[in-house]
Order: structure tokens, then C-alpha cells, then sequence
């Protein structure tokens, strides 16, 4: 890895945070590295002062882009430092750190400064927020379509040495055969390895054509069959988005989009609700906490939990249609979710962008798509967007 992911400066104050809050205690070690690789803890040098010892274990990992099972132990010690403290002036220094080391190891794009603030009002406690109880066998479904892809880096035309470890997402069926992922996710690299960061065509390719996507991964225990993929057919780094053709067509129906943007009327709430595996690992949905803040033509962000993994998560509206593409997250001051003065805004690229792009300069894949999209069955009267 060309950079570390942290400056030197804020290694200091992870460390001085973690000394105020007795983190660096020895006895807490173990919370702290809980996650990690045991092969990979083993290697961290033993320091004879608790101070010394965390700013070792911290330059160490900082210099690890991630593991042979692509892990980020630096982004693992910081969710277990968030976890363990509950003082504000530390947490916050965690949590920016967290912040930025999630984003690198993702590759996500930055996007544009001056995001927008405002507050969501607490009077939806007096709306019915039932929903049917289909609403169940809806997500049920849709999940038979949600994947974990596994995308190793290449350079070159050869596997990335040294370290050229899978990068993991979130992939869905847009129609038989075509998975939609974002393209930080088949770009497999870390955002601040800045000589690597621009992946050549061919190289994209072939870090498309070695991926794995695993359907039906709901538990580490349950072997499933993984689905290799022949290309790329289409992709946008702007809004975030790539189209992979899979080698062979999974008997599971593709998820029903939606061409029109989401639109948030004041006071009327919208529920979003993700599919997805986060950390690469087996199948999550968030259900719950789970608003949009604020949309526009080209976004939607909302409130609904991620992790790192989530990327490329279809966000649903409640009758289980596709409005956005899940891209990343980011963390804004002086908003009002449910009595909390900061809070988190996810991001995702609305499916309307992605369509009118790929009907523009893909028409052959929009064309696919779109057939595929009348062929599922009509979307309930409630819903917000139209069907492609």
C-alpha cells in the first residue's frame, strides 16, 4: 500500500483518546483486536508500556491495506474502539477516524462538499408504521436475489502483488444474468492508494471475469454455490455504477426497479429498507431506523444502517422496488434523528439516474434490462416510482 490510511498526526490522537478513555489498558487489548485475524494479531510487536503498546498496534495496522481474507484490521480496532467508549470527545475521534478509514478501504469516491442539513420531525411516532404482512414474503423474495461479490484486483493483466486480496460488495439481479454492483466494487482498490487507483480497462475486466458472487448466503455455516461472471457491460464511476453479465443465469427473478427518482415530501416520511452484506459477510437487512433524509435527481440519503461490504445494496422502498443503488456514507453535523444532534447519512444513486444513463450510452443493455423489468409482475397502487 502506497499510503498509509491515517496521517501520522491522527494516530497521535487516536492514541491519546484511547489513553483518556482506559483503552490502553492491557486487559482491553483483547476487545480491541476481537475480529482480527489470530495469525495476523500475532505478528503485532509486544510493547512494555500500554501507551507505546497501542501506537504500535496502530502504525502497525494503519500500514496494512487488508488481509488474505480482505479484511482492514485498522477499520476492525476502530469499530471495537467505537463500541467500547461511550465518553463524546473520544468517541467523535474514533468515529472520524473510522469515517475516513471505511471510505479508503472501500474505494469510494469522494463527493461533492456542502452537503445539505436539516432535521426529520419526531411526529412520525404518531404515524401507523405497520406494514402488511406480505411485506415479510416480499423481503424474503427480493433477498433470493441479493449477492455477496468477491472482486481480486489486477495489474497488468497478472493478480496485484504485493497484497492483492479480494475486495467484497453487494451485487442484485437487475434481469437474468446482469448483476448491479457499484464500480468502487469492481474497481477493487483502496481509495488512497493512489498509484493503483485508476484501474485500466482490460485490468477492470479481468477483475470482473475472476469475481465470485454468492447467492443465498444468509449463514457462515451454509455452503452455497458461487457464480462466476463473463464481463463488464456497462459502468459509470461518476454515479458509481457497474453492470456485470454472469456466466450462466440463476434461476431467481431479477429485482423490479424504478425509472422515476424517489421524491421526499415534507412531514411525510419514507421508509427505505437494504439487503445487504456488510464486511462480506452472510446476509443482513435493516429494517428499522431507516428513513431518507432528503433525495434529488441524482441521490438519495437516508438513515438506514451499513457497514463497509454494504456497497452496491439495492435500497427498497417498502413494496420491495429498487429506488437506489447503495454507495457509501457519509457524516453530517446539526441533524435531528430521533434525539440525536449527529448522525450518519447513507448514500445511494437513484435507479432513475442509472437507467437514463445506461439508456443513453448503453442502449442495448437498457434495452435488456427494460424488458426484463415488464416481464415482473405490476408493482402495488402505493408504490412511488414507475416500473421501467
Amino acid at each position: 500500500m502506497s499510503d498509509a490510511y491515517l496521517p501520522s498526526e491522527e494516530i497521535v490522537r487516536l492514541v491519546d483518546a484511547a489513553l483518556e478513555t482506559g483503552l490502553a489498558d492491557p486487559s482491553v487489548r483483547r476487545l480491541l483486536l476481537d475480529g482480527i485475524l489470530p495469525k495476523y494479531r500475532g505478528t503485532l510487536p509486544m510493547m512494555a508500556a500500554p501507551g507505546m503498546q497501542v501506537h504500535s498496534d496502530l502504525n502497525e495496522m494503519n500500514r496494512v491495506e487488508r488481509l488474505v481474507d480482505g479484511s482492514v484490521p485498522l477499520e476492525i480496532w476502530l469499530r471495537n474502539a467505537v463500541a467500547q467508549t461511550a465518553e463524546a470527545g473520544p468517541l467523535a475521534v474514533f468515529q472520524r477516524a473510522l469515517d475516513a478509514v471505511a471510505r479508503d478501504a472501500a474505494g469510494e469516491p469522494d463527493v461533492p462538499a456542502g452537503l445539505p442539513t436539516g432535521e426529520t420531525k419526531e411526529e412520525i411516532v404518531h404515524r401507523d408504521d405497520t406494514v402488511p404482512f406480505e411485506f415479510l414474503h416480499g423481503g424474503d423474495l427480493a433477498g433470493t436475489s441479493v449477492a455477496r461479490i468477491k472482486v481480486p484486483p489486477y495489474q497488468a493483466g497478472a493478480p496485484l502483488q504485493p497484497n492483492g486480496f479480494p475486495h467484497s460488495g453487494t451485487a442484485w439481479l437487475i434481469a437474468p444474468g446482469l448483476l448491479v454492483t457499484n464500480h468502487h466494487v469492481v474497481n477493487a482498490r483502496t481509495r488512497s492508494a493512489t498509484d493503483r487507483g485508476i484501474v485500466d480497462p482490460a485490468d477492470l475486466q479481468l477483475q470482473v471475469q475472476h469475481s465470485r458472487s454468492r447467492f443465498d448466503y444468509g449463514a457462515d455455516e451454509t455452503e452455497t454455490e458461487e457464480v462466476a461472471a463473463s464481463g463488464l457491460v456497462a459502468w459509470d464511476e461518476a454515479l458509481d455504477y457497474a453492470i456485470v453479465r454472469l456466466a450462466d443465469e440463476p434461476p431467481r427473478p431479477a429485482l423490479r426497479v424504478a425509472t422515476e427518482p424517489l421524491t421526499v415530501v415534507r412531514d411525510e416520511p419514507v421508509a427505505v429498507n437494504i439487503i445487504q452484506h456488510p464486511g462480506g459477510q452472510p446476509k443482513r437487512v435493516a429494517l428499522r431506523n431507516n428513513l431518507v433524509y432528503e433525495a434529488n435527481e441524482d441521490d438519495v440519503r437516508y438513515f438506514t444502517d451499513t457497514r463497509g461490504g454494504s456497497s452496491g445494496s439495492p435500497v427498497f422502498t417498502d413494496d420491495w422496488r429498487v429506488v437506489a443503488l447503495h454507495r457509501g456514507t457519509r457524516r453530517v453535523e446539526d441533524v435531528s434523528f430521533q434525539g440525536k444532534n449527529t448522525a450518519f447519512v447513507n448514500v445511494g444513486t437513484q435507479m432513475s439516474s442509472v437507467m437514463r444513463h445506461l439508456r443513453e450510452h448503453s442502449p442495448e443493455v437498457h434495452a435488456e434490462i427494460t424488458a426484463a423489468q415488464v416481464a415482473q409482475a405490476p408493482a402495488p397502487e402505493q408504490s412511488r416510482a414507475e416500473v421501467a
